[in-house]
């Protein structure tokens, strides 16, 4: 997206063109852009606070035209890209994030429902969140997202909350990108929905290089007290893995990795042999069903198998790989069956003119609720349900592959073609979008 300065003479001409031509805003565009906070105050919305109190109607997901976050382009094989889709602003031509003032989309009730996540606790226990640059509005957002849904406040005051960056300093940080922000919006909001209880550390490292990459995965493993750590990204593979693989091995740790929001095709750190690879799926609402859910592979999701990294002993004859295949276990994911996040870290500040420039595109952030889905949102899912098992100092990422009566098969749905290939393909058991299935429970992980 292209971006300009806040208060800058692009702003300026920009709103004098609006001005000028007298362009007309949609009614529905327009109510949207005075949501201001979280409460809806002053809006037409109306919310119904406290978990489990989601109204499914009034909150049900929109479905339309998804665009790749800010943070999503051009992974290369030393560079990562965020996995994380926004529902856009309009069904056509290239948009930003589409603003609105209800959390619309699904929300931790939901995810505790669909899940089988009733009365867990993950009390004691941190998850960890890797991310590239900073977010300076990472802990406002989060009180606002966790305000808004009954949550308990987890601040750095109260001892739930830090933000380093990727060598463990609370001063010195990287520079913003709003982009990165808003993907750090998600992880953190769905480390929230599904362990309120958990504590949560966000690890900002100083580019979406490699190098820095992994020396914050490093620092989220070497801090006390974390038991999962997210890695909401992924780049392209390139033979040299097996070089900085080690970061993505603390025994004990529960580490969890995006498989990609393109499709079939592998990408890393979901390739290596010591996380869980998350897969994703399309998760809606169902009466027909006695779980009150149904689930299918989602047409985003990566899935395949590694160029080089080796296949564990516990992925042996489930696909045609003779590498590391993905994915392990799956989550919700389509981003038109998507998670309600709280972002407003943007390059313009907020009121009517900023918020249409984040919808059209020529600003790049958000300015309040976003309906965002993509294996981004699935990972941060996973690596708290493990937070939530207490499993603390023997997880092992073939755990779930001996104990899938802890899961939700997915059996229907592809993200593909690969030849009829149970690699791009859901059915009966292990299938690459959707791994062994979803969370039923805690008992797989």
């Amino acid at each position: 997206m292209r971006r300009l300065r806040r208060g800058g003479s692009a702003l300026a001409i920009f709103a004098a063109a609006l001005t000028a031509t007298a362009l007309t805003v949609p009614a529905q565009a327009a109510a949207q852009h005075h949501q201001g906070n979280a409460s809806g105050k002053g809006s037409a919305a109306h919310y119904v606070h406290g978990k489990g109190k989601m109204s499914h109607g009034r909150y049900a997901p929109m479905h339309g035209r998804n665009v790749a976050a800010d943070c999503a382009s051009k992974p290369t094989t030393d560079h990562v890209a965020c996995e994380a889709k926004v529902h856009a602003y309009n069904t056509s031509g290239r948009t930003g994030p589409q603003l609105m003032t209800a959390a619309t989309g699904l929300g931790p009730a939901d995810i505790e429902s669909a899940y089988g996540l009733t009365g867990q606790s993950g009390a004691g226990r941190t998850v960890a969140i890797v991310d590239a640059f900073d977010d300076p509005k990472a802990e406002a957002d989060l009180a606002a997202y966790r305000s808004h849904f009954g949550l308990p406040a987890c601040t750095t005051a109260n001892g739930c909350f830090k933000k380093v960056g990727q060598t463990g300093s609370t001063t010195s940080l990287p520079k913003t990108d709003y982009g990165w922000s808003l993907e750090i919006s998600l992880d953190l909001d769905m480390v929230s929905a599904t362990c309120p209880s958990c504590h949560i550390l966000l690890v900002e490292s100083s580019s979406a290089n490699f190098s820095d990459i992994v020396t914050a995965e490093n620092t989220a493993a070497a801090t006390p007290g974390v038991v999962s750590i997210s890695n909401s990204y992924g780049g392209t593979e390139d033979g040299t893995e097996a070089s900085i693989d080690s970061a993505y091995d603390h025994p004990g740790i529960a580490i969890t990795a995006s498989t990609g929001d393109n499709g079939y095709g592998a990408s890393y750190p979901a390739t290596s042999p010591h996380v869980t690879a998350v897969g994703g799926t399309s998760l809606t609402k169902s009466t027909a069903t006695s779980r009150g859910w149904t689930e299918s592979a989602w047409s985003g999701a990566g899935s395949g198998c590694s160029k080089a990294l080796p296949q564990p002993a516990f992925q042996n004859g489930l696909s045609s790989c003779t590498t590391r295949a993905t994915a392990d276990v799956s989550a919700v994911a389509d981003p038109n069956t998507g998670l309600a996040i709280y972002d407003t870290a943007n390059s313009c500040g907020s009121g009517t003119l900023c918020d249409l420039l984040i919808e059209l595109g020529l600003v790049s952030g958000s300015d309040g609720w976003v309906q965002v889905g993509g294996t981004s949102a699935s990972s941060p899912i996973i690596a708290s349900v493990y937070a939530l098992a207490g499993n603390t100092g023997s997880i092992d990422n073939s755990y779930p592959y001996s104990h899938t009566s802890s899961l939700w098969d997915v059996t229907s749905g592809s993200n593909g073609s690969c030849g009829g290939s149970n690699l791009c393909t859901a059915g009966p058991g292990w299938d690459g979008p959707t791994g062994l299935g979803t969370p039923n429970g805690v008992g797989a992980f």
